[in-house]
């Protein structure tokens, strides 16, 4: 298979007008998950055309944004993302942000038993997990989860039945796959369609009381997308998997001492902006570095900030060798801390990543220090000094974290 051409807005508009079986929605209500802005998405065609397509039939359409833990997007940046006109006052549609930390916003829909995780999971973790989910759920007849598909460090694709969990999730499943991810690690997980993490997203959403459909795409390196599939989120998702590990895997025949990985603007917190990491870490040398060039992320995170700066960034073994003093963090976070940390060992009271995280951002060095990461001036960094050096081991990657690298001799 080749990486698709991109599709042009009209081009895309047809496919998606010929793919959408309007009569499934006749007098349903409808719940449509979209992503946040902190992935590349063509919403502004797509959400126009199926609000033209689906509000005239249905009974309701409400728009859900899968924020997973994620801070709420003001109505105007939801509506500028949707393409919903200033002077459009919208009322055929309802705007939700999530809220995964809302206890009355969520409800539980079932439970995956010890031995479910443990055949799910491979053995990694065996527990019993409340399955919990945006109430909104129970609203309507026909949820339909809008979104793309990319190389994901946690899931190994992501897409699909993501956007519930933890798109619109509560905590505790969150947590849960999210540390199994991190135990197995996002090397051996990123870009893999069949992972033990995405069983357990696709085992927790067939508890979910009503109709589920998916328009997965895939989108080109422009930002415009390339395909496009609809069906079930297990269908479509699976469909486009392998069009994004085309489009979105590039192949490189030897490691770089440096990385110098550019965060877009979309990547405005490091909670985020730790995809330029993930996607890069598997062509990095041992002893090397990467750099998350980020001149305008102020935020570690708005959400998590406080406990990361608490725990600092860490291999993964530096958790599990002190679980006692660890079990009690929200695995997420230790999830988090471990991917953007990277591999390495931990043995007799010392800690040795594999290769050296660096930030270049406005995250003063004190904290960068404090959270076990290095610090480089952004203003010291002249970008284009790292441009055309491959053959001297050195990499320059202007827009990271949604293109996964990988040594060749290891696909």
């Amino acid at each position: 298979m080749t990486a698709a051409e991109p599709l042009s807005p009209s081009a895309l508009i047809d496919q998606v007008t010929a793919c959408i079986d309007v009569a499934e929605f006749h007098q349903k209500r409808v719940l449509i998950i979209v992503p946040d802005s902190t992935r590349t998405a063509p919403m502004d065609i797509l959400f126009p055309v199926l609000r033209r397509l689906i509000v005239p039939v249905a009974a309701s359409v409400d728009v859900l944004v899968a924020l997973g833990t994620h801070p709420p997007m003001a109505e105007a940046s939801l509506r500028r993302m949707l393409g919903i006109a200033p002077d459009d006052p919208c009322d055929d549609v309802e705007l939700h942000n999530h809220a995964w930390n809302q206890p009355d916003a969520l409800t539980t829909i079932g439970t995956l038993s010890e031995a479910e995780t443990r055949e799910l999971s491979e053995g990694h973790l065996a527990m019993e997990v409340p399955v919990e989910i945006n109430r909104r759920v129970l609203d309507c007849d026909i949820v339909l989860v809008v979104g793309p598909v990319f190389p994901h460090e946690v899931v190994g694709f992501s897409g699909g039945n993501k956007y519930f969990f933890p798109g619109i999730s509560g905590p505790r499943l969150l947590n849960f796959f999210h540390w199994l991810g991190a135990l197995i690690t996002s090397v051996d997980i990123i870009g893999i369609a069949d992972t033990p993490v995405r069983r357990v997203v696709d085992r927790a959403a067939q508890l979910i009381p009503c109709t589920r459909r998916c328009l997965a795409f895939v989108v080109s390196e422009n930002a415009s997308a390339c395909a496009v599939f609809y069906g079930t989120p297990e269908d479509a998702w699976k469909q486009a998997c392998p069009v994004s590990a085309e489009t979105h895997i590039r192949f490189v025949d030897r490691p770089f001492h440096q990385v110098l990985s550019c965060a877009p603007q979309m990547y405005d917190e490091l909670w985020v902006a730790g995809k330029c990491m993930y996607k890069l870490e598997p062509v990095v040398a041992d002893g090397g570095e990467l750099i998350i060039y980020a001149p305008h992320m102020k935020e570690i995170s708005v959400t998590h900030g406080e406990k990361i700066l608490e725990i600092g960034y860490h291999v993964r073994d530096y958790f599990t060798r002190q679980w006692d003093r660890f079990r009690h963090c929200p695995w997420g976070i230790l999830a988090h801390s471990s991917h953007v940390r990277g591999a390495g060992t931990f043995e007799h009271g010392v800690e040795k990543p594999r290769i050296q995280v660096t930030l270049a951002s406005q995250i003063p060095e004190s904290v960068c220090r404090q959270v076990c990461l290095g610090y480089r001036d952004p203003d010291s960094i002249d970008v284009e000094s790292f441009a055309g050096r491959e053959e001297e081991g050195v990499l320059l990657v202007r827009r990271a974290g949604e293109h996964l690298y990988r040594l060749r001799t290891s696909s």
